[in-house]
């Protein structure tokens, strides 16, 4: 199968599976799930081109349920230690300066994108890229209870690590999505990128319609939420 890289060589999906295999794969999905540094991995298309070759007995020689079950496993984990982190760095996220592998943005928009859908945004926020890797930490942040944080991250888990992986599988044993499988991959991104665009442009419509009503007196900086007072606060 020759798959089109997307980005660097190292972050094709097919090349890292073929580098580092299984292991490789489930490092990705714990990074992404909730490490700060995890948000630019390909973590769609990794399972989907994971479910392929476990179909097509590439690379991978292990049965489809062994790894559609560590991949939840590692999505699962990935959050729980987003949340833990969260719990711990508290609000002194929200004043964390810029680097080169952290945006301030994204942990706004993460929030923005908790705050809206509430509990729910941990299964969301599986398939919207970034946003996933830094929803956990935000409900950490928030303090959201830590019994509706576990059914909801292994919901998320599940639906997104095993749900993506499987439909690869499935899709894969088709003869188009195999002989065209770098298209599917572009298309993969492409969708998964969709609902960040789309609240790129909204905030750009709510920008330019509150233009005359003065800025914040903060200069437009979201508060860092205090513990103990937001929606989600532990009862």
């Amino acid at each position: 199968m020759e798959a089109l890289a997307l980005g660097p060589s190292w972050l094709d999906p097919e090349n890292l599976i073929q580098s580092f295999g299984l292991v490789g794969i489930l490092a990705v999905v714990f990074a992404e799930s909730g490490l700060l540094i995890g948000f630019f991995l390909p973590g769609d298309s990794l399972l989907f081109t994971t479910g392929l070759l476990v179909a097509t007995d590439q690379y991978l020689h292990y049965p489809l349920w062994l790894v559609c079950l560590l991949i939840v496993m590692a999505a699962v984990v990935g959050d729980q230690v987003g949340y833990l982190f969260g719990r711990k760095v508290g609000p002194s996220l929200f004043r964390r300066p810029d680097s080169r592998l952290f945006k301030q943005e994204n942990v706004e928009k993460a929030h923005a994108f908790f705050e809206k859908h509430g509990p729910k945004s941990l299964v969301l926020a599986r398939f919207v890229p970034i946003v996933r890797t830094f929803t956990p930490i935000i409900a950490g942040v928030s303090t959201m209870r830590y019994r509706s944080f576990v059914t909801f991250n292994i919901v998320g888990g599940v639906l997104w690590g095993a749900g993506v992986t499987l439909l690869g599988a499935a899709l894969g044993q088709v003869d188009f999505v195999h002989e065209h499988i770098e298209l599917i991959l572009v298309g993969i991104v492409l969708l998964s990128v969709i609902p960040i665009v789309i609240e790129y442009l909204r905030a750009r419509r709510s920008s330019a319609g509150a233009g005359g009503a003065g800025a914040p007196a903060n200069g437009g900086a979201p508060a860092a939420p205090a513990r103990g007072q937001g929606r989600h606060t532990k009862r």
